[in-house]
């Protein structure tokens, strides 16, 4: 089965994303002590939280459930549960490791835990998982705007304690002091943010998992000429719902009051709309210049690899494994060290992709998930 080069695309266009809203939390961590959302008090923050936060883990889950429909064709049904539930193993290992040494917002474990959950499911009718994906989308959506409303009662109940200097200064300290400093770092906010990760982004992720294998079922993304004559009203139906959306979140997430909450709730359907937007934008792309594909497609078949590979260079850039320059660099430099790492490393990926089958953690992963060391033809997903 040849892979669906497409979808290799899309996945490093979700890495840029991904990479653009991580990147803030190690450049400047003092933040990190006193909330879990990016400062939005200056333009660049403003558009992350507004473009970028939400819009891309949720393209990452989407493909995470397709891709598995295209490993249960790869491998059939009397091997796809010993070797899913293997590969969802190595994946929690590697979270672990990635999350205590690396970037405590690591969503590996997450994926890991949400691929039982999918492979248990995975005989479910293409229409009764966008049914159920679709409820999870409205219960989370109800339960930010109930919080909201009961905020709104008492508006002391959103207060946030003021900020504490010490803290932030501390988290600096730490990340800066060399590596055992930043181990130290980790080990203290790994844990709780982990829970964060799971309870913020769980529901949600789950419900594109679910998406994505009602996809994958009907092989949507193998067969656009179905559907591709409704990619500009998917466009500017996207674009139309989610922008403002987008705003309004950017918007109350800077709020100390019940609008914060109103903003996630708006954001948890809105982001949907516009992360679709950003998909069907790239695949007008793809379509009009091929050669993105050749440009994209390697990092898009080392999705891990690229994906710890960004943990590796930004903590080699701020952290003290390397530089140490957290705290220092203007947000518009962050941003510019965020695009020369995802620069670099499609050209890493391209480079290694010439004398090699699969990235180094990918071979790992399909190591531990065949069961064997040995070369296996390339997976399609």
């Amino acid at each position: 089965m040849s892979r669906v080069r497409e979808i290799d695309a899309i996945r490093a266009f979700a890495l840029l994303g991904i990479l653009l809203a991580n990147i803030g939390y190690l450049a400047d961590p003092a933040h990190i002590a006193l909330g879990v959302l990016p400062e939005v008090d200056n333009p660049v923050g403003f558009a992350v939280s507004a473009l970028v936060l939400t819009k891309f883990y949720v393209i990452f889950a989407f493909l995470f459930g397709y891709s598995f429909t295209l490993q249960m064709r790869s491998w059939g049904e009397d091997r796809v549960r010993a070797r899913m539930l293997r590969r969802c193993l190595a994946l929690l290992v590697l979270g672990l490791l990635h999350g205590f040494l690396l970037w405590f917002g690591d969503i590996l474990t997450l994926y890991a835990v949400l691929g039982v959950v999918l492979l248990l499911m995975r005989n479910i009718r293409p229409r009764t998982a966008v049914v159920v994906g679709s409820c999870l989308i409205g219960f989370l959506t109800l339960v930010w705007a109930a919080l909201g409303w009961l905020t709104s009662l008492d508006p002391t109940a959103a207060e946030m304690p003021a900020a504490d200097p010490a803290a932030g200064a501390r988290a600096v300290h730490l990340v800066t002091d060399g590596p055992l400093g930043f181990l130290t770092f980790q080990a203290e906010n790994y844990p709780p943010y982990a829970l964060f990760v799971w309870a913020f982004q769980g529901p949600t992720a789950l419900a594109l998992f679910l998406y994505g294998l009602a996809a994958g079922r009907s092989r949507l993304l193998e067969r656009r000429e179905r559907w591709e004559h409704l990619i500009p009203r998917i466009q500017w139906t996207g674009f139309l719902v989610g922008l403002p959306g987008a705003v309004f979140f950017a918007w109350a997430s800077g709020r100390p009051d019940e609008f914060a909450l109103y903003g996630l709730a708006v954001n948890t359907v809105t982001s949907l709309f516009l992360a679709a937007a950003f998909v069907v934008t790239l695949l007008r792309a793809l379509r009009r210049f091929p050669a993105l594909i050749d440009v994209l497609g390697p990092a898009g078949r080392m999705t891990a690899s690229n994906y710890v590979g960004q943990s590796v260079l930004v903590a080699l850039v701020f952290t003290g494994y390397g530089l140490g320059l957290a705290g220092r660099l203007a947000p518009p430099a962050v941003m510019g060290v965020a695009v020369a790492i995802y620069v670099l490393l499609l050209w890493l990926s391209a480079r290694w992709l010439r004398s090699h089958r699969q990235g180094p953690i990918e071979y790992g992963l399909r190591a531990v998930t065949l069961g064997t060391g040995r070369r296996t033809p390339v997976n399609p997903a």
